[in-house]
């Protein structure tokens, strides 16, 4: 990455910062009828990260990215936390209901026989509305990333990434072990949470959404 890219990501954090900020009200609106939202939040890059990530090389040695102020996505994301598994989808709902999907992801593990990062990741069009009027738009990224996790995915995934996805040397097999029962355990969690919110839930909004 040049100094100059590095420059002008500089230059527009403190627009980005404020963009970040506006979307996170403008999802607040859009959710505001659902009832089991643990949180929601933006943010924009940190300039370091920014750094880091635009000088990612390929295997073959090649710079990932040819121009980072376009192709890096994330400058700007937002994350949605629900309590249960089929809340997400009923943020994915929404999401097609308010946004312009440009991509979409649902994470699971490559195996059944696996346990990892799941959730739900969405890159859209980031909407007018959330630029300040004085915000030069050409500061500002076309596109954000949403991530969707319920409570245990988002714990889970927050605990284990610097360890397991950014780990300082190559895991043995005992460590990926008992990174994978934690994922299990994690995993069985959030299914038994949900199937007890189907038994008990007395508003009947559970056995309404089978």
């Amino acid at each position: 990455m040049t100094q100059d890219a590095l420059a002008e990501y500089e230059a527009r954090f403190p627009a980005l910062l404020r963009v970040a900020k506006n979307l996170t009200s403008l999802l607040h609106e859009h959710l505001t009828e659902m009832l089991r939202i643990d949180r929601v939040s933006s943010r924009a890059k940190g300039k370091q990260s920014f750094a880091a990530k635009a000088g990612r090389l390929n295997p073959d040695g090649k710079p990932r990215y040819d121009d980072p102020l376009t192709q890096i996505q994330d400058q700007v994301a937002a994350r949605v936390i629900v309590f249960y598994k089929s809340d997400v989808d009923l943020v994915a709902e929404m999401v097609a209901h308010y946004f312009q999907p440009i991509e979409w992801e649902h994470r699971v593990p490559e195996s059944d026989w696996e346990f990892g990062y799941f959730g739900r990741h969405w890159v859209l069009a980031l909407p007018d509305d959330v630029i300040p009027g004085d915000v030069d738009r050409s500061l500002v990224p076309r596109f954000f990333e949403l991530q969707v996790r319920t409570l245990f995915q988002h714990a889970w995934s927050e605990a284990s990434h610097d360890l397991a996805y950014k780990p300082p040397e190559e895991l043995s097999s005992d460590q990926r072990r008992r990174f994978a029962y934690t994922a299990a355990h994690a995993w069985g969690a959030d299914r038994v949470l949900e199937d007890l919110w189907r038994e008990l839930d007395p508003t009947g909004a559970a056995a309404a959404r089978s």
